[in-house]
């Protein structure tokens, strides 16, 4: 798709403040590899992007991510739940 990435939402979101990409604790966003199979959660597989057009394309190649809101802990979202923003 063309356009820079603004953002990405979840396309059925949660009751309360909106859901946003969770960072890591240097700022990368933080996904997770399909190929990991039922391991793929796990920090030892955790994949990491440095910006939004680097997670879209990962999300485009099956990856899910992690994706958080305040006073929450962050959960794993599949690609098809997510919604991409562009401009």
């Amino acid at each position: 798709m063309a356009g820079t990435v603004t953002g990405i939402e979840r396309v059925t979101p949660r009751p309360g403040d909106a859901e946003t990409p969770a960072l890591a604790g240097d700022g990368r966003f933080k996904l997770a590899d399909p190929s990991n199979g039922k391991e793929k959660h796990h920090a030892k597989h955790m994949v990491y992007a440095r910006t939004l057009d680097e997670v879209a394309d990962l999300l485009a190649r099956g990856f899910s991510l992690w994706m958080t809101k305040p006073g929450k802990r962050p959960s794993l979202i599949s690609p098809e739940s997510l919604r991409i923003l562009r401009k």
